[in-house]
């Protein structure tokens, strides 16, 4: 498989791609060969991505009491879980915690809210303008946003005040998504990453592998994010959180991790693929693999429910790779 691997990454680096059976091909890899499949996802990486790995932080602005029954979320109403619950939080604390991300080496500060989607005309989406207005006015940061479901009206008023990227995950494979969501439909998550788009915003949208789903339907995933010409990729892994129906499910493997990142950057040559949800609890001493096989860029800090590691210890891993924040 070597020599198959250095076949598939040529072409890559030639700006050819691989196919849906080639990709489906390199999930079977084992052993020395996911090290070899994640050295030539790096030299993809580099090739067209360069040295720089982008650091983005998050704000959990609204927590909890989400009538949506995504089975692998803490904050669903559905499920009994010990994740924190309260409204939206005052204005000078997310504009506290911007500048306190960026101060810390961030580049990317991103809202998030819990619940389906907000309404240009609701209170908080109008309190959530005013906060992104000042962090523009007061800080250095490229501003994301990560609300649920757009309108376009909504979607407009992001980019008034400066939002840059506008975050809205799949999850995963459609043919998957029934199994993790029944609430809402796939279509509408597709919908929304098409308004932020033509709305002139960058799309981060990625997913969560270890849900259960085949390798087939990641890659099913992967591709679908390529058709939507998305700019960002966030790979979460999951964290089985209890009180949630997926508590008992088993962690992956980390090297099934590091494959799964090398073969979503030979299908995603020139995307920021980045590490986000689950990487300390799943990979452990491996994190700086991920680097390693075609990772480039991290959420850092702590998450929604979970926390992560100090932000000096990411900078610090960074560097050891000879890589650049």
């Amino acid at each position: 498989m070597h020599d198959y691997i250095i076949k598939l990454g040529n072409r890559v680096l030639a700006e050819g791609a691989v196919t849906r059976e080639e990709a489906l091909t390199l999930t079977q890899l084992s052993g020395a060969d996911i090290l070899v499949l994640g050295a030539m996802a790096a030299k993809i990486r580099e090739h067209f991505a360069g040295k720089r790995v982008d650091l983005c932080s998050i704000i959990n602005a609204r927590s909890g009491s989400c009538a949506e029954d995504c089975k692998f979320c803490a904050q669903s109403a559905h499920h009994r879980t010990n994740a924190p619950v309260f409204d939206l939080i005052e204005e000078d604390r997310i504009v506290e915690r911007a500048k306190a991300m960026e101060k810390a080496g961030a580049h990317h500060f991103d809202i998030v809210t819990a619940g389906l989607g907000v309404g240009e005309d609701d209170p908080d989406f109008v309190r959530i303008l005013r906060a992104f207005n000042r962090i523009k006015q007061e800080t250095n940061l490229d501003l994301c946003a990560c609300l649920g479901t757009l309108t376009p009206g909504a979607a407009r008023k992001l980019v008034e005040v400066g939002v840059k990227r506008y975050n809205h995950n799949l999850e995963t494979a459609e043919s998957f998504f029934p199994q993790v969501v029944t609430s809402h439909s796939y279509a509408e998550r597709v919908e929304t990453v098409r308004i932020a788009k033509e709305a002139g915003m960058e799309v981060c949208c990625g997913g969560i592998i270890g849900l259960g789903e085949t390798p087939a339907q990641r890659i099913e995933l992967a591709f679908t994010l390529k058709e939507l010409a998305v700019d960002a990729v966030p790979v979460n892994v999951l964290n089985p959180i209890a009180g949630t129906p997926m508590e008992g499910r088993p962690l992956l493997e980390p090297m099934e991790v590091l494959k799964t990142f090398a073969i979503f950057r030979f299908i995603l040559p020139d995307k920021n693929i980045r590490y986000a949800g689950g990487r300390e609890k799943v990979m452990g001493n491996l994190q700086a693999l991920g680097l390693m096989a075609g990772i480039n860029g991290m959420l850092v800090g702590n998450y929604l429910t979970t926390t992560g590691r100090e932000i000096d210890e990411d900078l610090q891993m960074i560097r050891d790779l000879g890589l650049e924040a």
